[in-house]
């Protein structure tokens, strides 16, 4: 059997041209270095040395097996890097989920950060919306998702990474627009444009317990998945909205 250490006294041999410079460069002695050249030699069935009182030199053999243990040792050194790289999370790829909210927020910076640091990780964004993200990290179609807190998880984590208020979306002919200060109290009868409870349940629970908190029962007339609908929506006079800053 040929090992890597072989082809590695192999090519400094022949780099040096001399037994002695060899093994001091392999930190060994030559004794030890004499017999792995000559099993590799057996191993394969060619000379790969002209030895003499002063070195060695490489026969044809030698030289056309050179060039090929320089090329495995290449690319078994860049197998182990790699593998190294790897296990350190540095080198592969990253699927990570997001909703569209965090594309204004905090998906710009985290990608900044992360392909600055890990420039060898293929990074692979796709919007989803919130309701489908935590299912989608769960069966393996994402190795992490940004989304709102979605609560307890059997089998995920969660770490918060933005937080941001709501606003309240309004339409410029809206008598509220003239307001300088609002509360809960005051969207007593309006008409509300919102996400879904399935799409987005803690921004959508978020909207419900903020009207509750002023004594009122939320009227929501169009829901809409997309925050952009939504603002269009209320562009249009359709409603008003409390939408992420």
């Amino acid at each position: 059997m040929i090992d890597i250490r072989q082809l590695r006294y192999f090519v400094a041999l022949a780099e040096t041209r001399h037994f002695r410079r060899a093994a001091q460069r392999l930190h060994i002695s030559q004794p030890p270095l004499s017999c792995q050249i000559a099993a590799l030699e057996k191993a394969l069935g060619a000379r790969l040395l002209e030895r003499h009182a002063h070195g060695a030199t490489l026969t044809y053999a030698g030289e056309i097996f050179l060039a090929e243990a320089r090329d495995v040792l290449s690319a078994f050194d860049r197998a182990c890097r790699n593998a190294q790289l790897a296990e350190r999370g540095e080198l592969g790829n990253l699927a990570i989920g997001f909703m569209m909210h965090t594309a204004y927020t905090s998906v710009p910076e985290l990608t900044r950060r992360f392909i600055t640091h890990y420039p060898q990780v293929q990074l692979k964004l796709r919007e989803t919306i919130p309701g489908l993200l935590a299912d989608k990290v769960l069966n393996g179609q994402f190795d992490a998702g940004i989304l709102f807190n979605p609560g307890p998880v059997d089998g995920l984590e969660g770490l918060s990474l933005y937080r941001e208020r709501l606003c309240l979306a309004l339409y410029t002919a809206h008598p509220l627009a003239q307001r300088s200060q609002l509360n809960a109290r005051d969207l007593q009868g309006e008409a509300l444009i919102a996400t879904p409870h399935e799409v987005a349940r803690m921004l959508r629970d978020a909207i419900e317990v903020y009207c509750r908190s002023g004594g009122v029962a939320p009227h929501f007339r169009l829901e809409t998945q997309l925050q952009q609908t939504i603002i269009s929506s209320v562009a249009e006079e359709l409603g008003i909205a409390l939408v992420p800053q």
